[in-house]
């Protein structure tokens, strides 16, 4: 697991939440959510990545919990909600229904969006539809979901990775190898759960063995766990085979819609997963937002110079509603 005792002073204490729930939002899947720090507090969505990563405990801890009132969930088939792993009515678009349906519960008008990788994407596309909703965005390690994005992710990653990268390859046979993707897909949707399992392992391992600047193989053990790895192989590979189920580019062409909201872009500048380019083409075509290059940090969040940089963002929006200050 990540060893939270490493941003000891990084990072606000550690809390509990004082509410928890399970939302089902269809005939098939069912929501974990949680509300933590002051109820009466600028609300905060906190959007996890993967597709199908899911929550830690961790991630509480971005913000001031006196200012905030600090609301995260288990998006479908990850973590806490139920069945991990379902690829089956799971879009982008029911995603972005189910924070709808989250907001209504909680009874939030508005609320700071907060997300990193996947969830970077994530809230991008809410913002982008409920832009009235939002009152800013803390983006992190951004993935704009594009096929140039994928490819690199499937293959890409290996030019810096090449040990975790063969390891990734291992596991199709060679004559499947030509379309890495099509391939973990057959195994990880197919009827038999333990060949899914396996394929789901695989990927997730590799994922978490890129995930650091400096190797961190207890965080190769987390992913590899059936309960990160199930959740995690499998919707990045439904979410990779559909495009996020997204238009051509869509996130940076509909970025007028949200523009005029404040925004901060933390990105590492070794982010190998989700390399920064992405977050620089995100910066061109939205420049009002602020762009915070951490230059000692990889794709993590648990990265001290990126936690450094995301409770930075945090405090100044509390404090101005605006993110000019994290720049600095």
């Amino acid at each position: 697991m990540i060893d939270e005792d490493d941003l000891e002073g990084v990072l606000y204490p550690a809390i509990e939440p004082h509410r928890t729930g399970m939302l089902a939002v269809d005939e098939l899947h069912t929501l974990y959510w949680e509300e933590c720090g002051n109820p009466a507090g600028i609300s905060v969505l906190f959007l996890h990545g993967g597709p199908g990563s899911g929550l830690s405990t961790l991630h509480r801890r971005f913000f001031n919990p006196q200012s905030y009132r600090i609301i995260l969930f288990d998006q479908r088939g990850a973590g806490r909600s139920t069945p991990l792993g379902e690829f089956r009515n799971n879009t982008t678009q029911l995603l972005i229904a189910d924070i709808e349906r989250i907001r209504e519960l909680l009874g939030v008008e508005q609320w700071l969006v907060f997300g990193g990788s996947w969830g970077s994407t994530l809230a991008l596309a809410y913002g982008q539809a409920y832009a009235p909703r939002c009152l800013g965005f803390v983006l992190r390690g951004i993935f704009l979901c594009t096929p140039a994005e994928i490819a690199w992710f499937m293959n890409g990653i290996g030019w810096f990775f090449p040990e975790a990268h063969a390891q990734f390859v291992t596991h199709i046979p060679t004559s499947e190898r030509g379309d890495l993707l099509q391939a973990f897909a057959r195994r990880l949707f197919g009827d038999d759960l333990q060949i899914a399992l396996s394929a789901a392992r695989v990927w997730s391992c590799y994922e978490g063995s890129c995930l650091h600047m400096l190797p961190r193989p207890d965080v190769v053990d987390e992913f590899g766990s059936d309960a990160v790895a199930l959740g995690l192989g499998r919707l990045e590979a439904h979410y990779f085979c559909n495009r996020g189920f997204f238009a051509e580019d869509q996130l940076v062409q509909n970025v007028g819609l949200i523009r005029h909201l404040p925004a901060v872009i933390i990105q590492g500048r070794y982010d190998v997963v989700c390399p920064p380019a992405s977050a620089y083409r995100l910066h061109e075509a939205w420049p009002e937002a602020v762009l915070k290059i951490v230059e000692d940090a990889g794709h993590a969040a648990s990265e001290p110079g990126s936690a450094r940089a995301l409770v930075a963002a945090t405090d100044a929006f509390r404090v101005h509603r605006r993110f000019d200050s994290v720049a600095q």
